[in-house]
C-alpha cells in the first residue's frame, strides 16, 4: 500500500492489482482494514479506527482511492461523488484493438445481471438501464497495444471495462469482457491514474497521480 495523500480528514492510496477495497465474501484481508492498522500504529490511536469507504476500485484494477476519516468527511464526499461533476477521476487502459477514433465520447446505456456480476451496454435506453457516459483518447502505443487515457463521467457498474468493449477495445486480461487470455497477475491492465476534487473540509484542490504497476507492458509505456 503506498499513500498519496493524507490528512485527519482524508487519506488516499495506490490500490494494487488483486486487493479489495471493502471486505466480501471471500474473507481476504480488504484494503480498508489495512489502512485502519497503518493509522492505528501511526498516530498510537487507542480503540477502534474510523474509516469511511467513498467508492471502489474492481479487484483486478490498481490504482487511486480515497477513504474518509471523519464522518464529516465521509458525508461530502458522498454528495461530491454522487453529483460526478464535483470529482476528476483518470484512468489509463492497455487494449489490444485501436479504437475507431483516437479520441472521442462514448454514450450507453448499461444494465447489470446480477447473477454473472457483469454489465451489457446499449446504445439506446432500455428497461432498467442507466447511462454511462465517458471521454477517451489515445495516448500511446506499441507493437501489438494501445494506451488509452479515460475521463469517467459517470460511475456505473464496470462502465469503462463494458464501454470499451462495446466499441471492440476489451481491456487486456478483461475476460469477463472480451479478451481472449488474462494477465500473468490476474488482474486486468486498468488502472485509477488520477483523482482531482475539492477537499471535503478546507476546500483546497487535492490532485494526486498513482505510479503504474511493475508489470512489464505498463513500464514500456512508462509514467508518462
Amino acid at each position: 500500500m503506498e499513500v498519496l495523500y493524507e490528512d485527519n480528514h482524508i487519506i488516499i492510496v495506490s490500490k494494487e492489482v488483486g486487493e479489495i477495497v471493502q471486505g466480501d465474501k471471500t474473507g481476504d484481508t480488504p484494503l480498508s482494514e489495512t489502512i485502519k492498522a497503518y493509522i492505528k500504529e501511526k498516530y498510537a490511536k487507542p480503540g477502534s479506527v474510523f474509516l469511511g469507504v467513498v467508492h471502489r476500485l474492481d479487484r483486478p484494477v490498481s490504482g487511486v482511492v480515497i477513504f474518509a476519516r471523519t464522518s464529516k468527511a465521509l458525508a461530502r464526499l458522498n454528495v461530491m461523488f454522487a453529483q460526478h461533476d464535483k470529482v476528476k477521476k483518470i484512468y489509463w487502459a492497455i487494449v489490444a484493438n485501436r479504437p475507431p477514433q483516437d479520441e472521442g465520447t462514448l454514450e450507453h446505456w448499461l444494465t447489470r445481471d446480477e447473477k454473472t456480476n457483469k454489465s451489457r451496454a446499449y446504445d439506446r435506453e432500455v428497461p432498467h438501464s442507466k447511462k454511462a457516459i465517458l471521454d477517451y483518447r489515445l495516448i500511446g502505443s506499441s507493437e501489438r497495444y494501445y494506451l488509452l487515457e479515460i475521463n469517467l463521467l459517470t460511475g456505473r457498474h464496470h462502465q469503462i471495462r463494458c464501454q470499451l468493449a462495446k466499441i471492440g477495445c476489451p481491456i487486456r486480461g478483461d475476460l469477463k469482457y472480451g479478451a481472449p487470455r488474462s494477465n500473468p497477475d490476474g488482474g486486468i491492465s486498468l488502472h485509477a491514474r488520477r483523482l482531482v476534487l475539492e477537499h471535503p473540509v478546507s476546500h483546497k484542490t487535492i490532485d494526486v497521480t498513482a505510479d503504474v504497476p511493475q508489470d512489464k507492458l505498463w513500464q514500456a509505456f512508462g509514467n508518462k
